[in-house]
Parts: C-alpha cells; structure tokens; sequence
C-alpha cells in the first residue's frame, strides 16, 4: 500500500496535537491538553530544529528533533515520537513514516539517529531493528547503555 506522507505545516498543529494526546491516553501516559499541544507545536515547527512527518492525513506521524553533535560536524537526530492511529496499523504506515523521517534527517544533515522505545513495545523495537537500528542492552555491540530521566 502506497502512503502518502509529508511534512507537516502550521495549519497540522491540531492534527499533530490531537494524535499525541491520543497516543499518551491510548498508553496511559500523561498529556497536556490537545489545545496546549497545538500551542507549543507552533512553537516548534517555526525552529529548524523540529520535523514532523505526517502520513495518509492524520492517521500517523513522526516527530524528529534535530541538534548540532560535538563528535561530528553533522547533526544529531532523536525520534522523539512515532505514532500510527490503531486502526492503521500492520500497514506499513510506521514502516513508511520511519524511511520519510530517516530521509528527511539526512537530507537536513545528521549522520546518527536516537530513538528510546519501552521495553514491552515490541512492535515499534521489531520495526526499528529491521530498519537496522541496534540497541546496547544486551551489550552486543558495545558496552551495555543506560537512559536515564528525571524531571527538572
């Protein structure tokens, strides 16, 4: 199935801030409200340091953020958010969200991508891992690695 995926303007911002709180409500995880999301995605989108890709209209998105890297002279990038509505998924619209914002991120000059994913989320860590991302926790490509977060 061909997805049509682009990246997101600032008439999105309610699209974008209504699959977020979807996506913390649908995982139990705290939101803002969808009208303040919209507020701080305006913000956002008008840095060059925010991307977010938008597919098949608001059924999915990806939310990059892009930052200068002290051990390279290109950029860093951090999937902070990929999220396809449920009943989309098995689609390949994540599959093809993840290809537009790993082209996109090139294209603005980064040369690694992050991307955390809980542990349980096994379909996100699948698709990831077939788009050859590895992880360090088993330790087999390096020393085991740790993200840890606290609120400031």
């Amino acid at each position: 199935m061909r997805h049509a995926i682009r990246i997101a303007e600032m008439n999105d911002v309610d699209a974008i801030a209504r699959l977020l709180h979807s996506f913390n409500e649908e995982f139990g995880e705290p939101s803002p409200p969808a009208d303040i999301l919209a507020d701080r995605f305006k913000d956002l989108l008008q840095a060059d340091t925010f991307v977010v890709l938008g597919g098949n209209g608001p059924d999915g998105l990806a939310v990059v953020r892009l930052r200068r890297s002290i051990w390279t002279s290109g950029l860093e990038s951090y999937l902070a958010e990929l999220y396809v509505v449920p009943n989309r998924r098995g689609q390949g619209l994540g599959r093809a969200l993840m290809h537009a914002v790993l082209n996109e991120a090139l294209a603005r000059g980064a040369t690694t991508m992050e991307i955390g994913v809980d542990a349980p989320d096994y379909a996100a860590r699948r698709l990831y891992e077939s788009l050859g991302f590895t992880n360090h926790v088993d330790g087999a490509i390096g020393p085991v690695m740790y993200v840890y977060e606290r609120e400031l």
